[in-house]
């Protein structure tokens, strides 16, 4: 089996402990071990016998997995999963037989999607524009290197413990030729994930060019931003239907306003899934803008993974006290019995406990009514993901709130689209007083956010 450049020895099982599973799919298992002399933990991925994705026949796994790990090797740097070595062993975790796979770095933050299914939706506004910019960062290094990845999704785009994302699982990959003449991208067999297949990838005489995966970035962007799975509900032959006559995820509830750069974001997301593949923009271009917004929340971005450890660790807490109860659902909160509620509202049982001065260290200084409208002003996207007891707030706020507008907000299902129609109905008319107001209300309800955001 071919080695990679800096390899010399395999990795064997005598080097390796601690072994966990991970994770499995038609490709084969992932566990997790430590390994003894390196003293940090790897992954290590065993194809099934037979699996082999480079070819329409099923070959010997030994050469998927030199070829992988090759294609993992080539493009190895900061933003694409690293490979260490080829494991030849057996493993422990119902190992009877010697077994090949790859020694890859292991990430502990899991993968996207394993992340908006644990927070129910998106996440902070500076972790997408930051999640966004890592992906184009190690596509475009991919296709730099002539390499297409071919099954760009959620799920194979992993995270470390601080949210920081690498490109993995190279199973499709293709050499591209379109670096050696732009006119002619001819790859291989078509592949990837329907969900995030081009248009043109249902033609049975499609073969695959780098476009292919500029679609499955626009897509994937869309997941990101609102937190969903495309085409929830549409059959795998629904999909392959509609793609090709020009239908997408719908972007209709994506608010521009709620974060600056997200138009911009959300217009090179529907540039990349354009129907003519030769309008959608190579990965560096993909890159000015994606610089360009992470830009501008960079500051942030450690209070958002601040802010998302905090509620995975809200959300495994609660798992762990009370297994019968679903995770969205709060009995002190009826409007949380929903079932398209979010982690948000696993919070409300939590701020309802009266706090105690070791819990909750309560600021001391005066702000004026305009610091304070500033201070809503400033934090307007992290407010409208974080407060969960919106309607409590309104009721406090009193004639403040039109009766018009109370129902309007009432109405809507979630606290993030709560708090959005109160910015745009009432904070946006109502000024400087509703906004000073609010956080005074506010800050009753959600000292602990209120602190956080510095006020």
């Amino acid at each position: 089996m071919a080695m990679l450049s800096h390899t010399t020895e395999p990795v064997g099982s005598e080097s390796l402990e601690k072994w966990e599973s991970v994770g499995s799919g038609g490709f084969g298992h992932v566990y997790k071990a430590r390994h003894r002399d390196w003293g940090f933990d790897v992954a290590i991925k065993l194809l099934h016998d037979g699996v082999g994705f480079y070819s329409s026949a099923p070959i010997h796994k030994e050469k998927a997995l030199a070829e992988e790990a090759s294609h993992m090797d080539k493009v190895s740097c900061e933003f694409v999963l690293r490979v260490y070595g080829l494991y030849e062993g057996i493993p422990p975790l119902g190992g009877l037989a010697m077994q090949k796979g790859i020694v890859m770095e292991f990430m502990g933050g899991g993968s996207v999607q394993a992340l908006l299914q644990d927070l129910s939706g998106p996440p902070p506004w500076p972790l997408v524009f930051r999640l966004a910019h890592q992906v184009a960062l190690g596509m475009n290094f991919l296709h730099s290197r002539n390499l297409m990845h071919h099954d760009l999704k959620p799920s194979n785009v992993l995270l470390n413990d601080e949210f920081n994302a690498k490109l993995a699982d190279f199973g499709l990959s293709r050499v591209s030729t379109s670096a050696l003449n732009s006119n002619n991208e001819m790859t291989g067999e078509a592949g990837g994930t329907y969900k995030y297949m081009p248009p043109e990838a249902f033609e049975a005489s499609y073969e695959p060019v780098r476009a292919f995966d500029r679609y499955s970035y626009g897509i994937l962007l869309w997941s990101i931003v609102t937190g969903k799975e495309p085409y929830p509900m549409a059959h795998s032959s629904l999909v392959a239907l509609r793609i090709p006559e020009g239908d997408r995820p719908p972007c209709k509830e994506i608010n521009h306003r709620e974060a600056e750069g997200l138009e911009e974001l959300v217009d090179l997301m529907k540039l990349c899934w354009d129907q003519n593949p030769s309008k959608r923009p190579t990965f560096k271009e993909c890159l000015e803008v994606t610089e360009k917004v992470f830009s501008k929340h960079k500051k942030e971005i450690h209070g958002a993974v601040h802010l998302v450890l905090t509620r995975l660790e809200s959300h495994t807490r609660y798992q762990h006290l009370n297994t019968r109860v679903p995770f969205s659902f709060s009995p002190e909160t009826p409007e949380s019995s929903k079932s398209h509620e979010t982690m948000d509202h696993v919070r409300v049982t939590e701020t309802k406990k009266a706090p105690t001065p070791e819990s909750v260290s309560v600021s001391t200084k005066t702000m004026s009514d305009t610091d304070k409208a500033k201070f809503i002003d400033d934090n307007r996207a992290v407010l409208i993901q974080d407060v969960s007891e919106v309607m409590a707030i309104v009721d406090e706020l009193g004639d403040m709130v039109h009766s018009e507008t109370y129902s309007a907000i009432e109405a809507k299902q979630t606290s993030q689209e709560k708090m959005r129609a109160l910015f745009l109905e009432t904070f946006r008319p109502g000024g400087v007083t509703v906004k000073a107001a609010f956080y005074t209300v506010l800050k009753r309800h959600h000292p602990r956010l209120v602190e956080r955001l510095g006020g």
